[in-house]
């Protein structure tokens, strides 16, 4: 098989079906008597608080802010979900902000030290079976960061070079599978977050950058650096995201997708997305993505669904 057919095939096998937002909204949950709440609506319950997850260089999704305070497009979807909470428990719930990374993150959630995870973590079945995650955000795959003028083009030319890729991502396991099945024997650098793996390529210990295509196009705008450097070549992964909370909790469940599905319906995920990917940021640049057709559709029928 030639390598472009391969790679078709290589891909084919890894999609899977895939679903995002300050808040005017008002997202109404199911109302609970306080003795008959369970899981992470209890927990809220008693602390007042729900705790966070955040990601310091995940631009446009969870970053932090030119006051250090974490922002972006996961970070208002969340702050939704913690006012759907406040209604579920009949109490304010304040926010309490915990960093993690890609290699921490689902450990967090699993052993309590978050609620929900609120960055950029891609929805697939393996990790399904250790947390839980909401609707559809976002939808994104792999792709390669290099300077420009360099020869690296398509995944064939990633032949025995110097790749980073951050630590506990599906970018990570990506390469590793594409290096093994064409025998490309790349040299990954792996990394404790993206902006790790961009300082690579900056300072020449590494020829390439692989990461989702959008956090690329983040970290370009982030540090005004498209003059230099540019994201090149196919898709080499497909990448859902969804907002992470902790498994077998039904209830939780239930909130965030009603409040979800009332998002989508009123139009305030689209808005949100505006403000994030076609607007100006925090930092003062902007990254111009426009939403792709697929991500409509997936928002769309959320909204059927809660048009029902």
């Amino acid at each position: 098989m030639k390598p472009a057919a391969a790679l078709r095939s290589f891909l084919a096998g890894m999609l899977a079906a895939a679903a995002l937002g300050a808040l005017p909204v008002a997202v109404q949950a199911q109302q609970l008597p306080p003795e008959t709440l369970t899981g992470t609506l209890a927990k809220a319950r008693e602390a007042g608080s729900v705790a966070i997850g955040y990601r310091a260089s995940s631009v446009p999704f969870s970053f932090l802010d030119p006051r250090g305070q974490p922002v972006g497009y996961s970070i208002e979807l969340c702050r939704a979900l913690v006012t759907a909470m406040e209604d579920a428990v009949h109490r304010p719930l304040a926010i309490r902000w915990v960093p993690v990374t890609s290699d921490s993150r689902l450990e967090a959630v699993e052993s309590g030290a978050v609620d929900l995870e609120c960055g950029s973590t891609t929805n697939n079945l393996e990790r399904q079976k250790r947390v839980s995650f909401s609707p559809t955000i976002f939808v994104s795959g792999t792709k390669v960061l290099v300077r420009k003028g360099s020869p690296i083009r398509s995944f064939r030319d990633l032949a025995g070079r110097r790749v980073a890729v951050t630590a506990g991502t599906t970018n990570e396991k990506a390469l590793r599978e594409l290096s093994q099945r064409f025998a490309l024997a790349i040299d990954l650098r792996v990394t404790r977050d993206h902006a790790d793996g961009f300082a690579l390529v900056k300072s020449g210990q590494a020829d390439a950058f692989a990461t989702d295509d959008v956090l690329l196009y983040g970290l370009l705008a982030q540090e005004d650096a498209r003059a230099g450097y540019e994201v090149v070549g196919d898709y080499l992964s497909y990448d859902p995201y969804g907002i992470v909370y902790r498994k077998g909790d039904p209830q939780l469940a239930k909130v965030v997708n009603d409040a979800f599905q009332v998002l989508a319906q009123d139009g305030e995920i689209e808005r949100q997305y505006k403000r994030w990917f076609l607007r100006k940021l925090p930092t003062g640049t902007r990254i111009d993505l426009p939403m792709s057709a697929q991500l409509r559709a997936i928002i769309e029928t959320m909204a059927v669904k809660a048009a029902e």
